[in-house]
């Protein structure tokens, strides 16, 4: 492991090529989520059309990232049927493909024969792996970042296996 630990923001402002996102719950309860999801909730739904309502400074970061010539991709591995979370998540996830991210989702069943980590994590430039840790309720548990060999390649050869078989955002529908 190398001394100094970049920090999240300094692995995706220094990221070179490929920044890869695997999120496995069913439901997050991060801070910075509950009056979005509170919104939807009550029946807001975002605008695709009113780009200055949804921007946020996370998509400028994403199509900064995009425009240095970085592949941003995402999957999400879901339980079906979805829960409201995953229902809520699926219906902001066009601000994240207008962000430049590629986005894709596979239902849990069909990754039932692939070696996952225990964590969602990112992982950048094939060598940097930032763990999201979350609690039992769903809360940030805080992160932790390696650059640790083998962490990396089991968050490699993962997320490849899951991106093959998972379906795009915009053929994947809600069931």
């Amino acid at each position: 492991m190398s001394s100094k630990q970049p920090t999240f923001d300094e692995l995706m402002a220094n990221c070179e090529r490929s920044a890869i996102h695997l999120e496995m719950r069913d439901a997050y309860d991060v801070v910075y989520e509950s009056g979005p999801f509170a919104d939807w909730r009550a029946g807001h739904r975002l605008d695709p059309d009113d780009r200055e309502s949804w921007w946020r400074p996370w998509l400028d970061l994403m199509a900064e990232t995009v425009s240095r010539g970085v592949v941003v991709r995402r999957a999400r591995i879901v339980s079906e049927p979805v829960s409201e979370y995953i229902k809520y998540e699926h219906s902001g996830t066009f601000t994240n493909v207008a962000a430049g991210e590629l986005v894709r989702w596979l239902p849990r069943r069909k990754a039932s024969d692939l070696a996952l980590p225990g964590n969602d994590f990112w992982l950048f430039d094939d060598r940097w792996v930032h763990w999201n840790h979350f609690t039992g309720d769903g809360e940030s548990g805080g992160g932790e970042i390696t650059d640790d060999p083998a962490a990396a390649r089991l968050c490699a050869t993962a997320f490849e296996a899951v991106w093959d078989r998972a379906t795009p955002h915009d053929q994947y529908e809600i069931r």
